[in-house]
């Protein structure tokens, strides 16, 4: 009971921490839009890069739709952790059952900050060259924490459990 009570936690602490992502992109969208409108074009990447083709100016829909990437990965992590707590007396086949919604929302985070955020921003528009608008640490560590809940929720739950 001890191992699913940590996976329920640790599911509902990464929708815990979605929770404030979103809701501080949309009470104070000025936080962030200025690091995607620098990192779209490309302002502070090297000096005479050949790459300055692939700058954008258009932020607000990018931003937006980084919210709404948010916004679903926040829902199915609380739904997902609603499921394993439902069933979490239940027997082990249920409860693996239960880790599916969560896996699905673990997996649309890790694709949003290495998709999304190290591939195309760090990569495309070269954001990791960027001394100043540089996202790529805190993508990392994002990443990384992600994979680390998705690794132990994906571990097959057994009745010798603690």
């Amino acid at each position: 009971m001890v191992t699913r009570a940590a996976k329920v936690v640790l599911l509902l602490a990464v929708a815990l921490y979605y929770t404030l992502v979103v809701f501080n992109n949309i009470a104070d969208p000025g936080l962030n839009i200025p690091f995607v409108q620098h990192v779209l074009s490309m302002d502070s990447t090297l000096p005479d890069n050949h790459s300055m083709w692939r700058a954008m100016t258009l932020a607000t829909p990018f931003f937006v739709s980084i919210i709404g990437w948010e916004s679903v990965t926040m829902g199915l992590c609380w739904w997902g952790g609603v499921r394993l707590l439902r069933a979490m007396r239940g027997t082990v086949l249920d409860f693996n059952q239960a880790k599916k919604t969560g896996i699905v929302a673990l997996v649309l985070g890790l694709l949003m900050w290495f998709v999304a955020f190290t591939t195309v921003r760090g990569e495309w528009f070269l954001m990791w060259t960027s001394p100043k608008w540089n996202g790529e640490e805190a993508a990392f560590r994002m990443f990384t924490t992600i994979g680390i809940v998705l690794l132990f929720l994906t571990r097959e739950d057994t009745a010798t459990q603690p």
